[in-house]
């Protein structure tokens, strides 16, 4: 999975989200810009299409080390990016 895709799943998850939108007092711009960080944050993954080619060009350090450090970041970012965006972008906000 690319940019490209986690971009183009925006056009799955605004639509779910108008619901809570019309039934809340949140921020649509917030909400808008928090479900697209969360989105896009997975790029990072070494399973995404840019994650592989990072992964791909490391050069001078071990690559299976390198491996379980990129997927320490991703699943930090990956757990702690949605809630930071939230409280960010959303929260304050509303």
């Amino acid at each position: 999975m690319g940019r490209s895709s986690s971009t183009a799943i925006l056009t799955a998850i605004i639509p779910i989200a108008v619901p809570l939108l019309l039934s809340s007092h949140l921020s649509a711009a917030g909400l808008i810009a928090a479900l697209a960080v969360s989105t896009t944050i997975v790029d990072t993954s070494p399973f995404s299409t840019n994650g592989a080619l990072v992964l791909s060009d490391a050069r001078g350090v071990d690559p299976r080390r390198f491996y379980r450090q990129v997927i320490g970041y991703t699943g930090g970012i990956v757990a702690l990016g949605p809630v930071v965006t939230w409280g960010a972008l959303v929260l304050p906000w509303s």
